[in-house]
């Protein structure tokens, strides 16, 4: 889904979404915002889970093209606990150390199946208006080289 939208992004960055190497795109702020909460509560829909970890998974489900960081990630945790989407609680690893897991709550799930109706309602959206893009775009103009995104 996010794949879409990122052929929008032309300044404002800061992920790297990295491609064959060397290549990298980078997103723009407000979609690192936009799509930050539905990806920690999907995160969070699989299982409890603290700080790194959930930085951890962005990079496995990404295939390493996406990379946050815990400056990123806390605000939105801490705001989704304020709002009731999350609740945390603090675990002593086997190793002794502190962690503070994260576990998604009922109104968390709730705000997620709104969060996936929508970015699924945006990225038809995008699909349909790049579609038509490529229809009315003549061969050999600098806008007929936009890939069209694959099917989720």
């Amino acid at each position: 889904m996010l794949q879409c939208i990122m052929l929008l992004c032309t300044h404002e960055f800061e992920l790297r979404w990295r491609y064959a190497a060397p290549e990298i795109m980078e997103i723009n702020k407000d979609l690192i915002a936009a799509s930050s909460t539905p990806m920690v509560l999907a995160i969070l829909a699989e299982e409890d889970s603290y700080g790194y970890a959930i930085l951890q998974r962005v990079r496995e489900l990404s295939g390493g093209r996406m990379e946050w960081t815990d400056g990123m990630l806390y605000p939105v945790l801490h705001r989704l606990e304020r709002l009731g989407h999350v609740e945390a609680r603090w675990v002593v690893a086997e190793s002794g150390r502190r962690r503070k897991y994260y576990r998604i709550t009922p109104r968390g799930r709730t705000q997620l199946a709104e969060e996936r109706r929508q970015w699924k309602a945006v990225d038809e959206t995008l699909r349909g208006i790049w579609r038509a893009l490529a229809l009315s775009v003549p061969a050999g103009h600098p806008g007929s080289v936009i890939p069209l995104p694959q099917s989720a």
